[in-house]
């Protein structure tokens, strides 16, 4: 099923995109450009090879360094902009933070037209991470996203002023996620990274799958969908992308987002993210709003509830009714481990018009 929907891509590096010499050509990339466009596709941002500061992964030839990229991330500008203009540049696309990071990111940040970075808060059990179930809810994991992002804050300051920044690569842990990583335990990181991104003033997030492994958004067997797909679906119905300041104070424990309302003149969106594990929290409102809350019986089973109705596929894989509860002016009461959308339609902020 066609669903018309932008690519962003990066492109084959290895000893077959390469001459005699080894140096980097680009007959491969004009190729996969000429394939989209015959085909009707259209890629709209690339990033010259994924996550340059782990080369051997993306098949570099040895010894591959910053020096070494520069000088077919400079090739590739070059390519890119006298073939596809219209592509935005991406880089560097590093998943680290460190000094390898930063020298990748000085050889190529004046080519680039938006930074773009993944992020993952650590590794999962496949490749020997540590991380528990008990972490998920954390203030300390939540703010994990910040951190990476305060990294490339300063580089993008420093050597891109001005320039957009892309995560062009996310999700709960890398090597494939955790088994969590499926379940709703998940969500709370997911949401609260895009409210926290989007008050940052990150232009976009990719999350790490549509459909492969622990995290992607559907089973990769089932394809039905898993509660980050459902958290993906509601953000995108009711979060436009203006970003308000909610004048709201951090928690610990308890995090709200405010945006303008997707569609709604005058309206405004609340994301609240009640993460303490015991805790009630509450929420004073001036207006009438409507609640969309999500929450999950028993996190570890994958399903999760919409107003206490569990979210599944209707007739033909169709989407079922997302009914709200109307929410009266005042004191809002918000139960732990509970994801809130808050929707005031005339709010009358005049952001929203």
């Amino acid at each position: 099923m066609p669903v018309d929907a932008p690519i962003v891509t990066s492109f084959a590096i290895s000893a077959g995109a390469r001459d005699a010499a080894g140096q980097w050509s680009p007959e491969q990339a004009r190729q996969l450009l000429a394939f989209t466009r015959s085909a009707g596709g259209r890629i709209a941002a690339a990033e010259f090879m994924n996550e340059p500061d782990l080369p051997a992964i993306g098949g570099a030839p040895d010894g591959y360094d910053a020096a070494a990229y520069g000088r077919d991330f400079a090739a590739f500008r070059t390519f890119m902009k006298d073939t596809a203009a219209d592509v935005t540049i991406l880089g560097p696309g590093t998943i680290g933070a460190g000094a390898e990071a930063q020298a990748l990111f000085a050889v190529s940040a004046a080519g680039i037209d938006a930074v773009s970075y993944h992020h993952y808060g650590a590794l999962s059990a496949r490749c020997g991470g540590d991380r528990r179930a008990r972490h998920a809810l954390s203030d300390e994991w939540l703010a994990r996203t910040g951190n990476s992002l305060a990294l490339y804050e300063a580089l993008r300051d420093q050597l891109a002023p001005g320039k957009p920044i892309w995560v062009t690569e996310t999700a709960e842990t890398a090597c494939g996620g955790n088994r969590l990583a499926a379940t709703f335990t998940d969500t709370f990181r997911y949401l609260d990274q895009l409210g926290r991104l989007a008050k940052a003033g990150v232009q976009v997030v990719m999350h790490n799958t549509l459909a492969a492994s622990d995290y992607g958004l559907l089973d990769e067997r089932t394809h039905l969908p898993r509660p980050n797909y459902w958290a993906a679906l509601l953000w995108r119905r009711w979060m436009g992308t203006t970003v308000l300041d909610g004048g709201i104070a951090e928690r610990h424990g308890f995090h709200v987002y405010a945006h303008c309302a997707r569609d709604m003149p005058d309206g405004i969106a609340l994301l609240v993210i009640n993460n303490d594990r015991r805790m009630r929290h509450k929420l004073t409102l001036s207006a009438v709003s409507q609640r969309y809350t999500l929450a999950s019986e028993r996190p570890a089973d994958g399903k999760v509830q919409l107003n206490g109705a569990t979210l599944l596929l209707g007739t033909s894989d169709g989407i079922p009714a997302l009914n709200s509860d109307a929410a009266v002016a005042g004191a809002i009461v918000f139960a732990p481990r509970t994801i809130t959308f808050l929707i005031v339609a005339d709010a009358g902020n005049a952001n929203c018009r």
